[in-house]
């Protein structure tokens, strides 16, 4: 819902696919983020690989928005952004850190 709100607010499909691809076969489920709010999903009902714990996931066509309108809901840094081309990928947005949250942010002295 913070990394990529397309789905949450246009319903948009966007494909997925696990990084590593393997032949462990296929579920109908729904894919989630984080949140704890009922719009943070991805895919709802949807065929897609059996994912397993740690696994990483590709979120395919995720377009030229993904990264304008993510947001640091739940104080939540964003992700990357990475361009595939070819067997290649490159980091063209780096992930956010804590730091770069509370950039800014100053505590009054009577708080202290």
């Amino acid at each position: 819902m913070n990394d990529l709100t397309r789905p949450t607010l246009y319903g948009s499909f966007q494909g997925v696919q696990p990084v590593k691809l393997t032949k462990k076969g296929e579920f109908v489920a729904d894919l989630v983020g984080p949140i704890c709010e009922s719009g943070d999903f991805l895919a709802k009902d949807r065929k897609m690989p059996q994912f397993e714990r740690g696994d990483l996931v590709a979120v395919m066509s995720a377009g030229a928005y993904g990264f304008t309108m993510s947001s640091n809901y739940n104080s939540r840094p964003r992700i990357p952004e990475v361009m595939v081309a070819g067997d290649k990928f490159y980091i063209i947005r780096e992930r956010e850190e804590y730091d770069d949250l509370i950039k800014g942010e100053r505590i009054p002295e009577f708080l202290r």
